[in-house]
Formats: C-alpha cells, sequence, structure tokens
C-alpha cells in the first residue's frame, strides 16, 4: 500500500461545506464519492445505488487508495473526474442540507447555462455570421456602385485630358480668334 501512496496524487479542487473535495490521481483523474454526500448532506448509499446502475457512469465506479485529512490511507469508492459535473447536475437540490441548496441550485443553473451555450453557440455563430454576411454585401454593392460612378468620371476626365494633351497652339490660335458673342449657355437662356 505504501507504493500506492507514492504514485498516486490528490489535489483538492473544491470545497463544499467546508468539505475539501480531491481528485485522485494515478492513472486517471478520480473523485471520491463520500466526502461529497457527506458535504451536501444526501444519503451516500443510495448515491452509490445510483451510480452502479446508471447505464454510462456505471461500469466506472470503482474503489480506490486515498489519504484521509487523518493521513490514513484508505479505499473509497470514487468516479472517474469527468463524470462529477453530470453527477452533481442530477442531484434533487430539496434532498441536500439546507445550507448547501442554494449552492447546489447555482451550480444546476450554472450547468443549464453551459448545455444552452454549447448546444446553441454553433446556430449562434451561424445567425451572427449571416448577419455579417449581409451587412458586407451592403457595403460591397455600394462600393461596386461608387467604382462604376468613379470609372465613369474618370474616364471622362482622362478624356478632357487626352483632348487637352492633343491641343496644338494652331487649334488655340484659331479658337481665340473666333468672334463670339454669347456663350453656349446664354443662346440656350
Amino acid at each position: 500500500m505504501e507504493n500506492l501512496k507514492e504514485k498516486s496524487t490528490q489535489t483538492t479542487v473544491a470545497r463544499i461545506n467546508n468539505v475539501e473535495i480531491i481528485v485522485i490521481e494515478n492513472g486517471e483523474k478520480r473523485i471520491a464519492v463520500r466526502p461529497i454526500c457527506d458535504a451536501l448532506g444526501i444519503a451516500y448509499q443510495s448515491q452509490i445505488e445510483r451510480l452502479k446502475n446508471d447505464p454510462l457512469i456505471g461500469s466506472t465506479v470503482m474503489l480506490s487508495v486515498t489519504v484521509g485529512a487523518d493521513e490514513k490511507q484508505r479505499e473509497m469508492v470514487t468516479i472517474p473526474f469527468k463524470f462529477v459535473f453530470g453527477w452533481l447536475f442530477r442531484i434533487d437540490s430539496r434532498n441536500v442540507k439546507p445550507e448547501a441548496r442554494e449552492a447546489v441550485e447555482r451550480y444546476q443553473l450554472e450547468c443549464y447555462n453551459a448545455l444552452y451555450n454549447h448546444f446553441t453557440s454553433y446556430a449562434e455563430f451561424v445567425e451572427q455570421k449571416q448577419e455579417l454576411i449581409e451587412q458586407q454585401l451592403e457595403v460591397v454593392e455600394a462600393a461596386k456602385l461608387n467604382f462604376k460612378n468613379t470609372k465613369t468620371t474618370l474616364d471622362e476626365a482622362n478624356a478632357r485630358l487626352k483632348a487637352i494633351r492633343l491641343l496644338t497652339f494652331a487649334d488655340y490660335d484659331f479658337e481665340r480668334r473666333q468672334l463670339k458673342m454669347f456663350t453656349p449657355e446664354e443662346m440656350e437662356g
């Protein structure tokens, strides 16, 4: 047994009603069931039966060596750490100690929120992405229209520039000598 104590490590992961909840690591992280039952004031034996009869958790319930508060090694019924959260979620808060009820219900509400966020986050992502796409499509369409207008303005400006560059002194001199009595705008008006 001394060998088992050296190979396994224990880490406190939570405190429930002043009871330390310890993860036992001996190749796998496991949690002792009794300290949680004691902390919550729920019947240990009925919880063990519920865990053993659970179609998913049942095969994982086992005895593990742990060191108690008195520094003595003892075997305790444990379940894998990853299943503790689901087990606690299913505990009826009306059956726990009155001083633990609020904490259990707060934890369970957090679980409901976590499940909601997990299962709806992809749909939320798709919805937000679609909104962003639609907004960006409007920006792109406005830019295309602006580009088209700018291209027309640019083409006209380039045509005027080309005409100016092609202007010769003779053209200039000819235009200058023409007698202009009215401008085109004055003739229309």
